[in-house]
C-alpha cells in the first residue's frame, strides 16, 4: 500500500521506520520558530510535525509512543493512543504530555512519536431494549480472574 504524504514545510523531517519490519513510522517535531520547546512537568505541549497524509479509507493513523521517550523520558502522547482519520488533511500533531517532575526539552526534527496505518471496520450502532445473554453478564472489572 502507498500513502500519499505532504511536506507542509520545506525542511520538515518525512516519517521514518527503524527498520523493515517496524509496524510503525517515527514522526519527528517540526518547531517553526523554534529549535527546541519545554515541556514543563505535568504539562502537554502540542507539537506540530510539519506533514500531513492521505490515509486511505477505511484506515486510520494510530499515533503511539516511542518506547524510548517514554521510558527513558517520561513523555507521551496525552491521549495515549491519538487518531488521525482517513478525511483528515491537517498538519499531524502530537499532543505530548510530561509525566516526570522534570521539565524535558523536545528539539526539532527529534522524534517524538510513531503512526501505525491500521484497518477498522465501518459500523452503525443500532438502539435495542435488551442485549443477549453471556455467561460474564454484566461483572465487570476482575470479574474473569483472581489477579
Amino acid at each position: 500500500m502507498i500513502i500519499n504524504i505532504k511536506k507542509l514545510y520545506n525542511d520538515a523531517m518525512l516519517p521514518t521506520r527503524g527498520s523493515g519490519s517496524a509496524a510503525g513510522y517515527d514522526l519527528y517535531a517540526y518547531l517553526e520558530r523554534f529549535d527546541e520547546c519545554i515541556i514543563e512537568p505535568h504539562n502537554t505541549y502540542k507539537i506540530g510535525t510539519g506533514i500531513s497524509m492521505e490515509i486511505p479509507d477505511g484506515y486510520f493513523g494510530a499515533i503511539f509512543a516511542r518506547s524510548g521517550i517514554a521510558t527513558k523520558r517520561g513523555l507521551r502522547p496525552s491521549n495515549c493512543v491519538g487518531v488521525i482519520d482517513s478525511d483528515y488533511r491537517g498538519e499531524i500533531i502530537v499532543a505530548l504530555h510530561n509525566d516526570t517532575d522534570s521539565p524535558q526539552e523536545i528539539r526539532s526534527n527529534e522524534r517524538i512519536a510513531q503512526i501505525v496505518i491500521m484497518p477498522y471496520l465501518n459500523i452503525s450502532l443500532k438502539e435495542v431494549d435488551e442485549l443477549s445473554n453471556t455467561e460474564r453478564g454484566k461483572c465487570g472489572f476482575g470479574s474473569t480472574g483472581t489477579t
